[in-house]
């Protein structure tokens, strides 16, 4: 039955977005998260335009562009930071939710009716629109959390300071949502769960050697850090 539902409510937005499209030209989305690969060759040769990507993101900032907003599935947690994102893990990102490698229901819906050009503009939008590093409101304990970055090797492809990683295919994650990280943690340990999971065989080989509680640890501690993510809410919505 949860199946049904959620096939029922996909292809009810892939409908209601095709026809917005064909209606507006303009198409925005909604990215996640906040751990990724790096985007494919074809991606790769589509230059995006920052300008063309705001005028785009009208669904985008319905959730991205609120501060602290919360969607439901599959638990309450704050949607991602994406103002200041790496553009190539952002296109990243949206293609493996277009090609079913994240699986999150709505997104991918959203994600099916976006050509690499949207994506490259989006991209390249949400890179550009940030105003420089964030100092982090809490601190955290780094103990427990360096003990299972030992464990995972997180900084090797993240950065040391996880705000800089080693290729832009890979997210920033200094300053991200601890909730948000959580989930996306999770949904790699989970990839043959519908709706759910994704697919990564370094992200899940990686993960699928912590418990719960580590990942929650390494979440506080990732949102700790100073980093330049950030959600920049448009005027008309403050």
């Amino acid at each position: 039955m949860l199946d049904q539902t959620f096939r029922s409510f996909s292809a009810t937005v892939v409908k209601r977005l095709t026809s917005i499209k064909s209606a507006t030209s303009t198409v925005a989305i909604a990215t996640a998260l906040a751990i990724g690969t790096p985007m494919s060759t074809q991606a790769q040769d589509v230059k995006g335009n920052a300008a063309e990507g705001e005028k785009k993101n009208a669904m985008c900032v319905g959730c991205h562009g609120i501060i602290d907003y919360k969607t439901g599935f599959p638990d309450v947690h704050r949607v991602p930071k994406l103002h200041g994102q790496n553009a190539r893990y952002i296109v990243a990102a949206l293609g493996d939710y277009k090609q079913g490698q994240r699986k999150h229901p709505s997104m991918r819906a959203v994600a099916q009716t976006l050509t690499d050009q949207d994506m490259a503009d989006l991209g390249a939008y949400f890179e550009s629109a940030h105003a420089g590093a964030k100092v982090a409101a809490t601190t955290v304990d780094p103990g427990p959390a360096k003990a299972v970055l030992d464990k995972a090797g997180c900084p090797a492809c993240h950065g040391a300071n996880f705000n800089q990683p080693i290729d832009p295919g890979y997210p920033k994650l200094a300053g991200q949502h601890s909730d948000y990280l959580y989930y996306a943690l999770r949904a790699y340990q989970h990839n043959d769960r519908a709706f759910i999971g994704r697919g990564n065989p370094i992200m899940g080989g990686m993960v699928k050697q912590l418990s719960n509680q580590d990942l929650k640890t390494l979440a506080h501690y990732l949102e700790s850090l100073n980093g330049d993510l950030a959600t920049i809410q448009a005027s008309r919505l403050r």
